[in-house]
């Protein structure tokens, strides 16, 4: 104690004397610390280790003139700040693995302690952790924070994000104790002391899918993140942000990571139900209006997947679904109330719109899906309510598109509820109030396709495609739901004013084509019902004893019956058509203008032709739909070529396009081997 005092006491005289340092000259300072040192000997050890430069004061600098006084000052007034600080650190650092850069074997070192048979330690997991921040602190570019570790390199940090994509989540299980329970991760033992790490590892993850937008990585991150959502219900502000951001994917994304975040919002939501579903199920509805509003062959697909996996996420608490699908049929029909109220475009508009269509068909479907629950039972008959009368709103021509989609959606709830709903009128309806004997003023080539649209515009309506697809449209909607309630013990009453205006038409009607389908229909639906008559005709219970009717219908249904057998055989033909459409959808328009005739070439021209053709472009390509070469040809060439040699010349191409598939199906799965491996810094 008594040497700490006099430490302080002798370290003011020097400093009095490096105040005083332009008064004295450096043999006198050199005298005065020979002094101190025989006086005080232990002070005199302190400088020497801690401060050599005032020890060794003048050595060094020039000894005339003030520039070297003003020199000494400025080596030494930084002295005691430097000493001990940034340059001991960057000392310890190169001295220990452990910590600064990472690199491949230290990787390997860490990913072979997550992989090892025995215990799971808790310093391997944190530094992990920390390795994988560094990473993201590198993608960040953020240099400013400085952690334990610094990744630097593509490779090193492709093998990070990769130990811990495959290996952290079960490491992280197997620490806990998980593997064989599967229980909560907070009940377990030690989820305390892995609480915090496990925390920002999640942000980390978190931040990175919000930085991607290459698919293959969005695809290996949505995996890991599926794997470790067990651990984001574990955090209530990390729950919300992730399911933020998985919505936004489930909504937007490709079609695989569109299944990923939906399998990833699911986990999430039934690990912390009672909390999260409410959120999850209003967030995804209105995410689901709101990517809804156009309607193309290209969006069908993922508007009809957010359908569905709303039918799913609803079906998981129906008790809890009921409040949310009464709130928003209430508003679907207040805007419907409002549009037959006040006769304004804008109210009409705010009805006949592909956001109001694709949400009476969600609720359908959920209702249909439900239906052998009693919970959204109740909300059937004011959504039938709502459909009808959107289809009576303005019951014109130009809305005949939006007319058979809803009839489509009552069909369809109609049948998987076991619910007897009026359909027939809607259809019928078109054939008694539309002239199919009015001469269209324009020819279209095919018929209109209704399944995009809603209204048709006036001059779609003089075309001859627009009554060629109502009549199929119309034919196709009777045929279904007639068959649907082809077992139906009241079949020939149900379907009796539906026949007698079928007869109706046939006798105005004047295009064989029209009456020729419309009577094929009326002969199936009488057939049918006197099938049901003469069946009907051997019971022996009363007709209001609803089990014993009930019990009828299913062993008619399970027998068949004559319409719905129709149906069937109808149907099977109908999609190998629908499916040679799109599927030879670009060969149709090559070759509806073979009416062309090729010109006659010379010698010398056929020459030139063909050292042409020896080019990139192929003037003869194969039919096949995977033969890559077939998007070089123009329709010009193909439109100037005969039928024969094109045919020809496939026998010749058939080995080209297997090879060109095979190389096609390499590249794929070269491509989609390993995503992990492949991460480079560039993606991010």
């Amino acid at each position: 104690m008594k040497k700490s005092k006099k430490a302080p006491q002798k370290s003011e005289e020097p400093h009095d004397d490096l105040d005083s340092e332009e008064e004295l000259s450096p043999e006198e300072h050199k005298k005065s610390l020979e002094k101190l040192k025989k006086i005080d000997p232990d002070f005199y050890n302190f400088l020497e280790e801690n401060d050599e430069n005032l020890l060794n004061f003048g050595e060094d600098s020039d000894d005339n003139g003030s520039e070297g006084e003003e020199d000494e000052e400025k080596v030494h007034e930084p002295g005691p700040l430097k000493g001990d600080s940034d340059e001991s650190d960057f000392e310890d650092e190169d001295a220990k693995p452990a910590v600064g850069k990472v690199n491949l074997k230290l990787v390997s070192q860490w990913q072979a302690e997550l992989q090892s048979e025995g215990k799971i330690k808790l310093p391997t997991l944190t530094t992990v952790i920390k390795a994988f921040n560094a990473a993201m602190l590198r993608v960040a570019g953020d240099e400013s924070s400085q952690g334990e570790f610094k990744v630097e390199g593509s490779s090193v940090f492709n093998a990070v994000i990769q130990m811990c994509v495959l290996y952290l989540p079960g490491a992280i299980k197997k620490y806990l104790g998980m593997e064989q329970s599967g229980k909560d991760p907070q009940k377990c033992k030690h989820f305390i002391k892995i609480k915090g790490p496990l925390m920002s590892y999640l942000k980390d993850v978190l931040k990175l899918l919000s930085g991607v937008t290459s698919e293959n990585i969005l695809t290996v991150l949505l995996k890991h993140l599926h794997q470790m959502s067990v651990y984001v219900a574990c955090f209530s502000r990390i729950s919300k942000q992730s399911l933020k951001k998985l919505i936004t994917l489930w909504s937007t994304g490709e079609e695989t990571v569109r299944v990923l975040s939906f399998l990833c919002i699911l986990r999430i939501t039934r690990n912390q139900q009672t909390a999260l579903l409410d959120l999850v199920l209003k967030a995804m509805y209105m995410t689901y209006v709101k990517n809804s509003k156009f309607v193309s062959p290209s969006t069908w697909p993922g508007i009809n997947f957010m359908r569905r996996s709303l039918v799913e996420m609803f079906s998981l608490d129906l008790n809890a679904a009921y409040q949310h699908v009464f709130l928003y049929i209430r508003q679907l029909a207040i805007h419907l109330r409002n549009a037959i109220v006040v006769q304004k475009i804008e109210n009409r508009q705010a009805v006949y719109n592909w956001q109001y269509i694709n949400s009476l068909h969600l609720w359908a479907d959920l209702i249909a899906a439900t239906s052998n629950k009693p919970q959204l039972q109740p909300l059937l008959y004011p959504l039938v309510m709502v459909i009808t009368n959107t289809i009576k709103l303005v019951p014109t021509h130009q809305y005949y598109p939006l007319r058979f989609h809803c009839v489509e959606i009552l069909i369809n709830l109609s049948k998987e509820s076991n619910t007897f709903i009026p359909i027939l009128p809607f259809l019928v309806e078109v054939l008694t109030t539309y002239d199919f004997n009015k001469k269209h003023k324009k020819v279209s080539m095919k018929p209109l396709d209704f399944s995009c649209i809603l209204r048709l515009a006036k001059s779609q309506l003089s075309e001859n495609g627009f009554k060629d697809s109502v009549i199929e449209r119309v034919y196709a909607l009777l045929l279904e739901y007639t068959a649907n309630e082809s077992h139906n013990i009241a079949f020939p009453d149900i379907s009796l004013l539906a026949v007698l205006q079928i007869k109706q038409f046939l006798k105005t009607c004047n295009v064989s084509n029209y009456t020729k389908k419309m009577r094929q229909l009326m002969e199936k639906i009488e057939e049918n019902s006197r099938f049901i008559d003469r069946e009907r005709s051997k019971i022996s219970f009363a007709l209001n004893d609803e089990k014993m009717v009930t019990a009828w219908e299913s062993n008619i249904k399970a027998k068949g019956t004559p319409l719905y057998t129709f149906f069937e055989n109808w149907s099977k033909i109908n999609k190998i058509q629908k499916r040679k459409k799109v599927s030879k959808n670009d060969e149709t328009g090559v070759e509806l203008p073979m009416i062309k005739r090729p010109k006659i070439l010379d010698g010398d021209e056929l020459k030139t032709n063909k050292d042409k053709d020896t080019g990139p472009m192929e003037l003869f390509p194969s039919d096949s739909e995977d033969d890559t070469a077939n998007f070089k040809v123009s329709d010009e060439e193909n439109e100037t070529k005969p039928k024969e040699k094109k045919l020809k010349k496939k026998k010749k191409n058939k080995n080209k396009t297997k090879s060109s598939k095979e190389s096609v199906v390499q590249e794929d799965v070269a491509d989609k081997e390993d995503v992990v491996q492949d991460f480079s810094v560039s993606d991010w």
